[in-house]
């Protein structure tokens, strides 16, 4: 009992009204436009899940976004999105693997439920766009060999998707930002399946609700970053 009532007070009132307001628009989109792909929701409500974590610091966002990228990969090979099945199979369920160890390897304070926040330089900030293009460029190729459906926004998604992954393993607050402007290209991707399909308009829905999170976890790091360094500040 008691520890359910720790991880209630776990979230802020604005964190529980953020993921409640999530799920609530997702699964109330899913029943208006699709009311049969299950899996599709599952995937919805997971991944708004993992994001709430993620915007506090906490491991298990990782663990909960390595089941949503499987998922998604799933949704993406229904219609023909071979980019987006590539890209989470190949790179962003490997990368949050990857990005669960560095987590749980980077605690605040001996925290597990809390990472360290890191500031990345100059020099790797230039490295992770040089390999953002190259990345990016093989990705495009695979598509184009795979006859991938929208191609532009499909390549535009895999370069915004490895610089999010990228930053999550480096533990930056950026990589909310990169990830809000995967939602957007995501976004643009589904409305155009919406238009030949309306229960797609659910998976549109899922990824407007994953952006205002995204910009929720940018916010949520930088006060983490400045509580963090502040109270290193004090003790030196």
């Amino acid at each position: 009992m008691n520890a359910i009532k720790n991880h209630i007070r776990y979230f802020s009132k604005e964190e529980w009204a953020l993921w409640s307001l999530s799920m609530t628009f997702m699964i109330g989109s899913f029943l208006i436009f699709d009311r049969e792909n299950y899996f599709t929701l599952l995937a919805s409500v997971i991944g708004g899940t993992s994001l709430i974590y993620c915007a506090k610091g906490n491991p298990f966002g990782q663990v909960l976004m390595i089941i949503f990228s499987l998922l998604y990969a799933g949704i993406s090979f229904a219609y023909a999105y071979y980019g987006e099945m590539i890209t989470y199979l190949g790179m962003t369920a490997p990368m949050a693997v990857i990005s669960l160890v560095s987590w749980m390897k980077n605690p605040y304070e001996g925290n597990k439920s809390e990472v360290t926040v890191n500031r990345i330089g100059r020099k790797e900030i230039a490295l992770m766009v040089a390999v953002t293009i190259a990345v990016t460029y093989i990705f495009y190729l695979i598509l184009y060999a795979f006859k991938t459906a929208n191609i532009i926004p499909s390549t535009i998604s895999v370069a915004t998707s490895f610089l999010a992954v990228y930053l999550t393993f480096r533990r930056s607050a950026f990589y909310a930002l990169a990830y809000a402007a995967n939602d957007l290209v995501l976004i643009v991707l589904w409305t155009m399946a919406a238009a030949d399909d309306l229960k797609y308009i659910s998976v549109v829905i899922c990824f407007s609700a994953f952006l205002v999170n995204d910009i929720y976890g940018y916010i949520s790091w930088k006060n983490m970053y400045k509580r963090q360094n502040k109270q290193q500040a004090s003790r030196a």
